[in-house]
């Protein structure tokens, strides 16, 4: 393994860990733990002043670890730029514009006081960001994909990037548990639902969104538009993981089963989240096997579809 993948990996490691760790601090309420940024209270420790030290901590402590991923990240781009081919400067440039719109993001999360379009950019923003570092460890070659999976990948791909925006929207409006039980909702296939109010992208800045600010019909229009995509995530990622099983050679074969594998414990962990009233342990997981179903997702992308790589001095 030359250095530079080896840096891309730990880069890409650390970016899933941020992710985890953004996920604890939004489902422990911890997103206003320091009111101010990128201190906490006007220091880079948590003070012995601050209102609540846990909240607090966890919230730095995410810092510390985004910050660190930072200075990899730019690492990386320069590294790029000097001794990298067309390809990396374009995925590790892109990587480190990213980074400085998330901490833009972080900031503006506090700032806005968990303003739900934020919070689920900030989301969306951490998982762009492994799935460029992904690009960067992917080998750049073509396989052989049989024209059905070479549409069918990118659709996949699609749904599953929705999917995981409506989940950091249900997250962000907390109506993760807006139905108490599966697979009906509340005791009924469809409740009183409330949509015009549950998908609104911008809203009044004088509140706090903290523990959220919809009623309960908006919350179950959330719910289930979730889980309705959840379905289709289903059908896609399941029909894309069975021919890449069935009809692709030994590279998409081993994708195939990854997707299924992921899709199934995905699957078991949002059903968890809703009976099991959302513990911590899954409701983080289910954040991680996201982002991890993205990842293989581009990667049946990228192998049925890539040319090869261009010469590169690393």
């Amino acid at each position: 393994m030359t250095k530079l993948r080896l840096a891309t990996l730990v880069a890409l490691l650390i970016t899933l860990g941020v992710i985890l760790l953004g996920a604890f601090v939004r489902l422990s309420d911890a997103g206003l733990g320091c009111p101010d940024w990128p201190g906490c209270y006007g220091h880079y420790a948590v003070p012995a002043h601050a209102a609540d030290a846990g909240k607090a901590w966890k919230e730095m402590v995410h810092r510390y670890f985004a910050g660190s991923l930072g200075l990899i990240v730019f690492g990386l781009a320069v590294w790029s730029w000097r001794r990298g081919s067309r390809r990396q400067k374009l995925i590790f440039g892109a990587a480190a514009v990213l980074i400085v719109f998330q901490a833009a993001l972080g900031m503006w999360t506090v700032t806005l006081r968990l303003q739900p379009l934020v919070v689920m950019g900030h989301l969306l923003g951490g998982i762009s960001l492994a799935s460029l570092l992904w690009l960067g460890l992917l080998e750049t070659r073509a396989s052989a994909a049989p024209p059905s999976l070479r549409w069918l990948a990118p659709l996949a791909l699609a749904v599953v990037v929705a999917q995981v925006a409506l989940g950091g929207w249900t997250s962000s409006t907390y109506s993760a548990l807006a139905c108490a039980d599966f697979p009906k909702c509340n005791g009924s296939w469809w409740p009183a639902t409330d949509f015009s109010d549950a998908f609104v992208p911008w809203r009044s800045l004088d509140v706090s969104f903290e523990h959220g600010v919809l009623a309960g019909p908006a919350r179950v229009s959330i719910q289930l538009a979730h889980r309705l995509g959840a379905a289709v995530v289903f059908v896609v990622v399941g029909a894309l993981g069975t021919l890449s099983i069935a009809r692709g050679d030994r590279t998409l074969r081993a994708g195939g089963i990854a997707l299924i594998a992921l899709l199934m414990v995905q699957v078991t962990l949002g059903v968890s989240n809703v009976l099991f009233l959302l513990p911590m342990p899954v409701a983080v997981l289910h954040n991680g096997v996201a982002t991890l179903l993205v990842l293989a997702s581009i990667r049946q992308v990228f192998i049925s579809r890539v040319s090869p790589p261009e010469p590169s001095s690393s």
